[in-house]
């Protein structure tokens, strides 16, 4: 059976995120990939003693799966948006989209804030939609629920607090947007965007 190993990240010193906010983050994205591993081996385990006996078991933990496997998944899009140096061509295809939709970049990182400071757990999220030919920004507080089916993502912003508790407290999540957004490598956000 194929299992996943955790991806290594090629961070810089990140502005506004410490080296100590980073590897709990980190160790956080390691237990999802682990949690992904061991479903899927209880889930053939069961499957391999007795499926019939053992529906309801496997069922709720492929229902779990989604979670874990979701959750390793958006954490490689993040991480992965910090490497490599800092970049991003406002001519681009996704500059012309975001302006086109909301108006301006500017605009665009004003509304992805609000999205971000909703209350609660979850997830801001810019998708390229080809078969519209747009963006959408969407808030998704559950890994597995909320996604809006079949488009890519372009852009995912952590707004659990384990993405920030160790440097801001909760009244500060604006704070921590703004350390995001000091960091994010828009060449790869342009890169996905022009390879949907």
């Amino acid at each position: 059976m194929h299992t996943y190993t955790p991806r290594t990240f090629n961070l810089p010193v990140l502005e506004g995120l410490s080296e100590k906010q980073v590897k709990a983050h980190l160790g956080l994205y390691d237990g999802y990939v682990k949690h992904v591993n061991v479903l899927r081996e209880q889930i053939a385990e069961l499957t391999a003693l007795d499926a019939e006996k053992y529906a309801y078991a496997i069922m709720e933990t492929r229902r779990r799966l989604g979670f874990e496997f979701n959750g390793m998944r958006m954490h490689e899009y993040y991480f992965e948006q910090f490497e490599g140096e800092k970049g991003g061509d406002p001519e681009s295809a996704l500059a012309k989209a975001l302006a086109e939709k909301y108006g301006s970049g500017e605009a665009f990182l004003a509304h992805f804030t609000q999205v971000g400071m909703s209350r609660g757990i979850g997830w801001s999220i810019l998708y390229a939609d080809p078969a519209g030919n747009t963006v959408h920004t969407a808030w998704v507080s559950d890994h597995e629920l909320g996604q809006l089916g079949g488009l890519p993502i372009i852009l995912a912003m952590d707004m659990w607090e384990h993405a920030y508790m160790v440097d801001y407290l909760p009244a500060e999540k604006k704070n921590y947007i703004e350390a995001f957004f000091k960091n994010v490598n828009w060449s790869v956000i342009e890169n996905r965007f022009t390879t949907t």
